[in-house]
């Protein structure tokens, strides 16, 4: 009988870059957008890899899967994004097995944000497991560690203070501006994109700056105009984004396009200007930096904003790294009790199997009595002897260890020595 055993964890990787050794720019060549992932999963399910998914944020990319080595992986994003494979491979880093299992624990509670205790990760990693799942390409192993991983996640932030206070890019980018800017009540502000970073960047300057001259910009007209009603902002369509910009003295970028969204065509050099970007790839072009007057920050620059709340979250790593080894030992004695489960049920298929093969030869579809099943039993017995014992001839070099573990398991009470 041919057993379906659970796939070997160390066939299970992850590659990928993030802020440590990239800059936002080469980080951006090889960034995944919705319809470049469901691209890769296609290709990863023709080539026969259909247990994995993608996280892709401003800091970093990573694929996470079974493959039979790290190079599938890496083939499979460098193939749908911008960057090159050799590039990729210069730089990136790769774990496998527990290892693997292991960063995602870390990535997804915020031990591993450029941030530290950044708890916006999860809600992404829960994003992109569902997305790879929907297109079936999330086995047991993953979907059982993700679910591990966001219960891990609310563990940390409810227990510990790691997340506590408010650390985060778009919180960095208020604080920047408390730092850049004077007078900012008296300041036309502009931000496009109302995705998740644009809201809460929104709603920090309104809570900690106090304004309110914000106008929201964003290719579905109607998503802004449902934030600005319900946070008293303006918002303008986005064909009205070039009167936008050139009244604005501040402007916050959070589209996440391929493209730059804003070009030295959307602007004018006659007035200083401070130019955010929070988005990978980079949403400004790089020549605006040029213009007279105008500043352009990035995320790899925001990162450098501290707050006083980050010394505390450092205090707070020993408890968080606590709970995961405790919940990560969880997980893998669950993946390892899981392997005998399936061992066992085979076994149990194998002994039905004998059983209903040696009662119907018995009764030749006729009536027996007590003594025929007596007979019958016997020689199920001997059979299971017969395979134990043949397997045992048969691996000379694993004879010992076998007895013993069929000694063990059976408890006979013979000693051995």
């Amino acid at each position: 009988m041919q057993v379906n055993q659970p796939k070997d964890i160390q066939h299970f990787h992850i590659v990928g870059i993030n802020y440590k050794k990239t800059d936002a720019a080469i980080r951006g060549l090889f960034a995944i957008n919705q319809e470049q992932y469901d691209q890769l999963l296609c290709e990863a399910t023709a080539a026969g890899v259909n247990d994995l998914f993608v996280l892709s944020t401003c800091n970093r990319t990573e694929i996470y899967g079974f493959a039979a080595s790290t190079d599938i992986l890496a083939g499979l994003l460098c193939k749908v994004t911008h960057g090159n494979m050799q590039v990729f491979k210069e730089i990136a880093y790769h774990k496998s097995g527990e290892g693997a299992v292991r960063h995602l624990y870390h990535v997804g509670t915020g031990l591993d944000s450029q941030i530290l205790g950044d708890y916006e990760i999860i809600g992404q990693i829960k994003t992109a497991a569902k997305f790879a799942k929907s297109r079936g390409c999330i086995g047991t192993f993953l979907e059982r560690l993700v679910n591990s991983v966001l219960q891990v996640s609310k563990l940390i932030k409810n227990e510990t203070g790691l997340s506590s206070g408010t650390v985060s890019v778009s919180f960095a980018a208020v604080r920047l501006l408390e730092k850049k800017v004077k007078n900012i009540l008296d300041k036309k502000i502009v931000l496009l994109g109302v995705g998740k970073i644009g809201r809460n960047t929104s709603k920090n300057m309104v809570e900690y700056l106090g304004v309110k001259n914000i106008t929201l910009i964003n290719r579905t007209t109607a998503v802004a105009e449902e934030f600005a009603g319900h946070h008293g902002l303006q918002y303008a369509a986005f064909d009205e984004m070039d009167e936008a910009l050139q009244e604005a003295d501040i402007i916050l970028v959070a589209t996440n396009a391929p493209q730059p969204t804003i070009t030295r065509a959307n602007l004018d050099g006659s007035r200083p200007r401070l130019i955010i970007d929070l988005s990978i790839p980079f949403n400004v072009a790089p020549d605006v930096s040029e213009l007279p007057g105008v500043e352009v920050v990035n995320v790899d620059e925001l990162s450098k904003v501290q707050d006083e709340t980050l010394q505390m979250r450092l205090n707070e790593v020993p408890k968080a790294m606590g709970i995961i080894e405790e919940h990560m030992e969880e997980f893998l004695y669950w993946f390892k009790m899981r392997k005998h489960a399936v061992v066992l049920k085979a076994v149990k298929e194998k002994l039905t199997e004998i059983h209903t093969r040696e009662i119907q030869s018995q009764k030749n579809g006729a009536l027996y009595k007590l003594e025929d099943i007596e007979e019958v039993s016997s020689r199920i017995i001997q059979k299971m002897i017969n395979l134990m014992a043949g397997k045992v001839r048969r691996e000379t070099d694993k004879s010992d260890q076998y007895i013993a573990m069929i000694n063990d398991i059976f408890e006979t009470g013979v000693n051995q020595e």
